[in-house]
Order: structure tokens, then C-alpha cells, then sequence
């Protein structure tokens, strides 16, 4: 895997929500445009040394969860990393559901979101 040391790494959920899904996808999407690195977060959480590592870093963090359960901070909680940009869906108008899908539209805006965020901590989205 290529590293690519200058861009932010981002964590998302991807727990079995829309919105868990949701959060997942904007990361994807955020690392396939070049905007930030996605990293494992269930190998931070699973106290996987390589990627607890990376996590560890000093580089900046993204985090988006999806709901309140916070899963995504938690995991960063317990390595002791607090993540620079922190996006909670359900704090951005998103309702949890089961057995459906957001939208292309909504992916679009979820990422918007998450560039407006960075911008405000300070880290170029490019």
C-alpha cells in the first residue's frame, strides 16, 4: 500500500446503519479523490500494533461516525489519539435506519460537510 504521509488519515464507521455505511463511504470517497488517507479502524479498536501505530502517528485525524454510540472516537479514545476533525451524522441532520441506503446525494453532501470541517481545523482539503 502506498502511504501517503501528507494527507490527514480518516477513520469512519462502517457498522450495519445507513448511516454507519454512510460514513464509510465519505471516507472511501475522501481517499479515492486525494483529500485524506483512510486508515482501519477496526484494526485501531482490535489493537492491531501496525495500524495502532498509525493511528499514533502525529498526523492529523478525521473521524466520522455515525451515530451517537461514537464507535469511531471511542476506538482513537482508547490508543489516546483525539482526532482533529470530528463529524457525527446523526449531529448533521442523518437518521439512523437499518435495511436501507443513503443516497449519491447525500455521500456529495456528507463529504462537503467533512471538507468545511477540515477547512475549519485548519487542514487543507486541496
Amino acid at each position: 500500500m502506498n502511504r501517503r504521509t501528507d494527507l490527514p488519515l480518516i477513520y469512519a464507521c462502517s457498522g450495519c446503519s445507513n448511516v454507519a455505511q454512510l460514513a464509510n463511504n465519505a471516507a472511501v470517497a475522501m481517499d479515492r479523490r486525494g483529500l485524506a488517507e483512510m486508515s482501519c479502524i477496526s484494526g485501531v479498536g482490535g489493537g492491531v500494533k501496525s495500524l495502532v501505530k498509525v493511528a499514533c502517528s502525529g498526523r492529523p485525524i478525521i473521524a466520522v461516525d455515525g451515530c451517537l454510540l461514537g464507535c469511531v472516537k471511542q476506538c482513537l479514545n482508547n490508543v489516546n489519539v483525539t482526532p482533529k476533525v470530528y463529524v457525527r451524522l446523526d449531529e448533521q441532520g442523518y437518521r439512523k435506519r437499518y435495511g436501507e441506503d443513503c443516497s449519491e446525494g447525500d455521500l456529495e453532501t456528507v463529504v462537503e460537510q467533512i471538507q468545511t470541517a477540515m477547512a475549519q481545523a485548519g487542514l487543507d482539503s486541496q
